[in-house]
């Protein structure tokens, strides 16, 4: 495999989907068909389902946070942060996952699109809440939710929430994110269908000369977008792709 060369005045921006997670263990909701013990995914996650029956939303999560925190950083975790430390601030990752994998491995230089598995928020914060909107920040928590009587609540009595974006609610930081793809001459892309949007469309937001390389078992759904396509698993692929200079 040729390796691709990063100069020293190059900056890399990296998203990274459920399949990173994957090599790691984790179950992605896509898994049998997108059922949960005989839940669709749109039962467990989102507004609506909260509304409808907030213990079965928490149960769900409960079971995530288990999962994840029985799970360890792989290689491809481990090689992203070795190339942040090489890059130091010509390098930022965006992730589709909510697990805590990529800090584990050492990644500083984040953001979490989706939301963070171990965080939780009030039900009332955040944008379009009107009337109704709290202040409260979202907080670090391992907490286990998994009856009505169990459900945390805020000082203002709303009820806590994990810190996820949902179906139909918008992704986290976009307009850094928008900042750092403006700025990357080099996009990486691995572990991602191509199939979800926005995070999809990031290939499309890049300057034209930016190199875009997507890594993955199989290609994906924007395959088109790419300028490079490397198929393999990103742990297996990564550590040998790369030389920055």
């Amino acid at each position: 495999m040729k390796r691709i060369r990063i100069g020293p005045e190059e900056r890399v921006f990296v998203l990274t989907g459920a399949g990173v997670s994957a090599e790691s263990g984790l179950k992605t909701f896509r898994d049998q068909g997108g059922l949960w013990e005989g839940h669709r995914v749109e039962d467990v996650a989102t507004p609506e389902a909260w509304a409808e029956n907030a213990a079965r939303v928490w149960r769900f999560y409960s079971q995530r946070r288990r999962d994840a925190l029985k799970a360890e950083p792989n290689v491809a975790h481990r090689s992203l942060a070795a190339m942040e430390r090489a890059l130091g601030e010509r390098f930022f990752l965006c992730t589709q996952n909510v697990d805590d994998l990529h800090e584990r491995a050492g990644s500083r230089r984040l953001v979490h699109m989706h939301g963070e598995l171990f965080a939780s928020r009030c039900e009332f914060s955040g944008a379009g809440m009107g009337a109704f909107a709290c202040a409260a920040k979202p907080f670090h928590d391992e907490a286990l939710y998994e009856s009505d009587a169990a459900i945390a609540r805020c000082a203002c009595g709303g009820r806590i929430r994990p810190h996820i974006v949902w179906f139909g609610e918008t992704p986290l930081k976009m307009n850094r994110i928008e900042r750092e793809i403006a700025q990357a001459t080099t996009m990486l892309v691995a572990g991602t269908s191509g199939a979800v949007y926005p995070a999809a469309s990031f290939v499309n937001w890049a300057e034209p000369q930016a190199r875009r390389i997507y890594i993955g078992p199989e290609e994906p759904a924007n395959a088109g977008s790419f300028t490079q396509i490397v198929l393999g698993k990103a742990g297996e692929v990564l550590p040998e792709l790369f030389e920055v200079g």
